[in-house]
């Protein structure tokens, strides 16, 4: 058997620098442990091992086997050894159902013995108050209740293994909710004698069409009807920038007068950046542009199987700091508002400390909108997250040179699947009816992919090694600290965000004593943010606190600070205008004679990548 030659070390900086990927013929240059020669036979079962995992991987979203396995191990074998957790489980199996029991003997049960979770809409319905739907979903709520209790608090289980046993153990019971089925949900049953079950029909005729749809590999239908350019990013403006990573576009001005200081926007490298310019009535670039700030906004290139050797050092040079000359060449003398969101705020942060490290003062203020610095409590998602599930994740890359973002797209599915799954079976297969696609679930379906060395880079650097807030992280051989930033910092949390946890980004006011603005909006990771004003329902809270100040902790802040009602977007805006300084005339487009001419209109070529 032939072995097929490429890289098998991970490239983990802490560990080992990683080279680029070897010629498939260059034994040499496979990197092994110093004085270790070539062995055919130790590359030959690598490989074999490397490309069963990946095939392994992508069957199951990147999730280890054997990560499940080593949970479920720690968690049984130590509650195999705590007889008293055991006897309290049975004598509180048995009081629930009791419990119940009691409630169901009652003729005119009033209220409910258990009440679902605030975020849990599955038995909003008024149908489940009646007999014997109210006793289904009751009966659901009580064993789920008891398996959070018999999956939790089992003394002597590694916090990491719980919380991957929680979350599978929610994950199967959430299969068998009665919500789920034809006959014990109140709705669909109602639905189906109102329409003599033609709901059924065109749910299943839904099912068949999906189906298909994803075994081709095409896209929804629907989202042509939001290609970018034609329905969603359109604010005006055009490409002044381009090299192999980004794009980077000057929006046109729209006011008579502008803010002499313009703001660069740097988005995350795993989306798609017309989030942030989604039709014009949710779009932020335009609500800014509009109010009189230049605006800059970086399109991350949707890299593929040649781009594998592109690091975490590669996306700070040639993405942050590469738009920031540019923006300086078009607009000399100049400071730069910055702001980035999710991980493109941690790139930027990274980057303004390496910049703060050599006395650049060209950044006037930094904003980071759910973005984390501190990676030790990253919420459900470090349930994807570790040795075992990371080596998986690289073997997938390994093979393809990248992240298929369709691949990175199911563990997202997977910590939110009673709203992306459960509920849109029930709603498309059991009601028979479409939900509209919004321009927001449009962008979420336009999937990016991640190169091998960046993504295991920013895996094991950030999630696993924590190296950027212990003061480890090295940009340029040499290491960078968030505490050398000084300038103005305006930071976003949302309160239901599962990808960067409101009080992980409330860190951000230990690792640094510059004058901090933090801002707790409603909403999701995405929905927070695209949060435009004249939304009913939205609310928010802030403060400013000045460098030097007193330390408070994330409850203590929550309780002391008011509820302001609307979008975070016009505190936002006046937070830059009043670091801004006059106004001035709105400068051309670009600067031919500064090397920086305008290549196309906006939103350019690498979006639709």
């Amino acid at each position: 058997m032939s072995a097929r030659i490429l890289p098998f070390e991970p490239p983990r900086v802490a560990r080992r620098r990683p080279v680029p990927a070897p010629d498939p013929g260059d034994a040499a240059a496979i990197p092994l442990p110093e004085g270790e020669a070539v062995d055919a036979d130790v590359l030959e079962h690598v490989n074999v091992d490397r490309m069963l995992h990946a095939a392994l991987g992508r069957a199951t979203f990147g999730l280890s086997p054997e990560s499940v396995v080593s949970a479920f191990t720690d968690w049984l074998t130590h509650l195999a050894a705590s007889p008293g957790k055991q006897n309290w489980l049975v004598r509180k199996g048995w009081r629930k159902l009791l419990r119940f029991w009691l409630h169901a003997c009652e003729r005119d049960p009033a209220g409910a013995c258990i009440e679902p979770l605030p975020q849990d809409h599955r038995f909003r319905h008024p149908g489940w108050q009646r007999y014997p739907f109210n006793l289904y979903y009751q009966a659901f709520l009580l064993m789920q209740q008891w398996c959070h209790n018999a999956t939790s608090g089992v003394h002597g289980v590694s916090r990491h293994h719980e919380q991957m046993v929680v979350f599978m153990a929610r994950q199967w019971l959430d299969m068998f909710s009665p919500s789920n089925f034809p006959a014990t949900n109140p709705q669909v049953l109602a639905e189906t004698l109102a329409r003599g079950g033609a709901n059924l029909l065109q749910g299943a005729l839904n099912w068949a069409q999906d189906g298909a749809r994803v075994a081709a590999g095409l896209p929804d239908p629907d989202a042509a009807r939001f290609r970018p350019g034609e329905a969603v990013a359109l604010t005006g403006g055009s490409v002044v920038f381009r090299n192999r990573l980004i794009e980077l576009i000057q929006y046109a001005p729209q006011t008579r007068s502008v803010y002499a200081e313009p703001l660069l926007i740097v988005p995350s490298w795993i989306m798609k950046y017309y989030i942030l310019d989604l039709s014009p009535e949710d779009s932020l670039v335009k609500y800014l542009v509009e109010r009189g700030h230049t605006v800059f906004m970086i399109s991350w290139r949707n890299p593929g199987s040649a781009d594998r050797d592109s690091g975490m050092e590669d996306y700070v040079e040639m993405g942050v700091l590469a738009a920031l000359e540019a923006v300086a060449g078009i607009l000399p003398n100049r400071s730069v508002h910055a702001a980035g969101y999710c991980l493109g705020g941690t790139l930027l942060a990274i980057a303004a400390a390496s910049l703060a490290r050599h006395d650049d003062r060209r950044l006037k203020s930094l904003t980071f909108l759910a973005a984390e610095m501190d990676f030790t409590e990253p919420g459900e998602l470090s349930l994807f997250i570790d040795e075992s599930q990371i080596a998986y994740l690289e073997d997938i890359m390994w093979d393809q040179g990248y992240l298929d973002g369709r691949q990175m797209a199911g563990a997202f599915t997977l910590l939110n699947s009673r709203d992306l799954v459960w509920s849109k079976m029930v709603h498309d297969y059991l009601m028979g009816t479409r939900q509209p696609l919004t321009d927001l679930m449009a962008w979420n379906a336009d999937a990016t992919r991640l190169p091998f060395r960046m993504h295991s880079e920013y895996l094991s650097r950030l999630y696993l090694e924590n190296q950027l807030a212990e003061g480890r992280f090295q940009v340029g051989g040499r290491t960078v600290s968030l505490s050398d930033i000084r300038v103005p910092l305006f930071v976003l949390g949302t309160e239901r965000d599962h990808v960067s946890p409101w009080r992980s980004v409330f860190k951000m006011h230990r690792l640094t004593d510059a004058e901090i603005t933090f801002l707790l909006t409603s909403g999701g990771h995405n929905v927070g943010v695209v949060n435009p004003p004249g939304v009913p329902g939205r609310h928010y809270r802030v403060l400013r606190q000045k460098a030097g100040r007193q330390y408070i902790d994330p409850e203590g802040w929550f309780a002391s600070v008011p509820v302001r009602e609307g979008s975070w977007w016009p505190e936002w805006q006046k937070w830059l205008a009043g670091r801004s300084g006059g106004r001035v005339r709105p400068p051309t487009i670009g600067a031919a004679k500064r090397g920086y001419p305008v290549l196309q209109a906006a939103p350019g070529t690498y979006v639709h990548g």
